[in-house]
This record gives structure tokens, sequence and C-alpha cells, in this order.
């Protein structure tokens, strides 16, 4: 097989990282996504945890017989204040702690992507945004909360959703807040060959 005719398989269940992928004209042969341990090492960082998990859930793509000769797309998003990582609000509880803590102040939005190459080539790149909240009322936070938007979202909320109306700034790549770089996970296929710019032009 080819550099031109592998397949691309992407690492992650994530609806929001395929349909940015389709932005682009990508559309990936499988979907495959890992189960891997997120939690964070000791002493870890919001930026090396999030480039750390992105090169993980490759590498255990890989490992995955049914993956062979395809191309692996992975990524991970991280938010953190300061040194402090989010979780992936699964509770109410932690949803409104952390829409609590990102209230009238910027956070940091991290997200790592690695490309595994048929060939076993491989790179990845770490890129970083940074969102502005405006201060939040007790109503804004509780009507955000009952939305349900925030389930499984790395600090508890989706820029792409409702959280836009309560956000004042954003630097950096839009794409990556959502979930997927586009830029510089395109640059990254090229890289190793797979035709992103061909696939663009013709769909």
């Amino acid at each position: 097989m080819t550099a031109g005719s592998a397949g691309l398989v992407l690492a992650s269940a994530s609806p929001r990282r395929l349909d940015l992928l389709r932005q682009i004209g990508v559309t990936p042969d499988t979907v495959a996504p890992t189960d891997i341990d997120e939690t964070p090492l000791k002493d870890e960082r919001p930026r090396q945890l999030a480039l750390r998990l992105a090169v993980q859930k490759g590498e255990a793509a890989c490992s995955n017989v049914t993956t062979s000769g395809c191309y692996i797309l992975s990524a991970d998003t991280v938010v953190g204040v300061g040194r402090r990582i989010l979780p992936k609000a699964e509770t109410e509880a932690e949803a409104r702690a952390c829409l609590a803590l990102m209230s009238g102040r910027q956070h940091d939005v991290l997200t790592g992507v690695a490309v595994f190459a048929p060939d076993g080539r491989r790179a990845s790149r770490l890129v970083a945004s940074r969102v502005a909240f405006k201060r939040l009322s007790h109503d804004e936070t509780e009507g955000y909360i009952q939305s349900g938007e925030w389930k499984g979202k790395a600090g508890g909320y989706a820029i792409q959703g409702r959280a836009g109306a309560l956000i004042t700034e954003i630097s950096g790549s839009y794409s990556s807040i959502v979930g997927l770089p586009l830029y510089e996970t395109a640059c990254l296929l090229e890289g190793l060959g797979y035709p992103v710019a061909h696939r663009w032009v013709s769909a």
C-alpha cells in the first residue's frame, strides 16, 4: 500500500474531531477510540499532559492489528488554569467547579496532536490557545449546567455551543479549542505523506 493510498484511522470517538476533519476534506476510513489511563502524572503540567496523552492514544491505536498499514491520527485536549489541570467534567459538581474557577479570568486550552505513518515515522505537536470568560452570574452558571453541554468536556464547556455566549476573547486556534487544530493537523499529515491538500481540492 503506497502512502497516497493508505487509510486513515482516527484514534478518537469525538464527533467534534470528525466534523473538523471533514471541514478540510478529510474523512477517516476508521474510527478507533482507545482506552488509556488519563490520570496526570505527579507534577505534570497541562501542556505536558495534553501532548503525552495524544501520543499514548496513537501508540495504543498502533498496537491494534486492524490499524496495520494505516496512518493514525490521535489528539487530546486539556484545559488548564495556571498549573492546575481541569477535569473532563463528568458530574454537575465538577462542571460547576470548573466554571467557578474560569469565571472572570483567562485559561489555557492545550491540544496535543500526533500522527503515526505506516512506515513507522511519527510526528506530534502541541497547540496552545487562551480563552477568557466573562464573570458568570449564578443564573448563567445554572443555565449552562442545565444545558448538559459540559458532559465529558475538558474544563466543563464546549466553545462551539452555548458557552460561546460566555466567552469574551480567544487567542490562538479556534479549531484547537474545539478539539483539533486544523492547520497543524494538516501539516503533520502532509509532512508524513498523507495527501490532505489533494483531498481538500477534490472535495
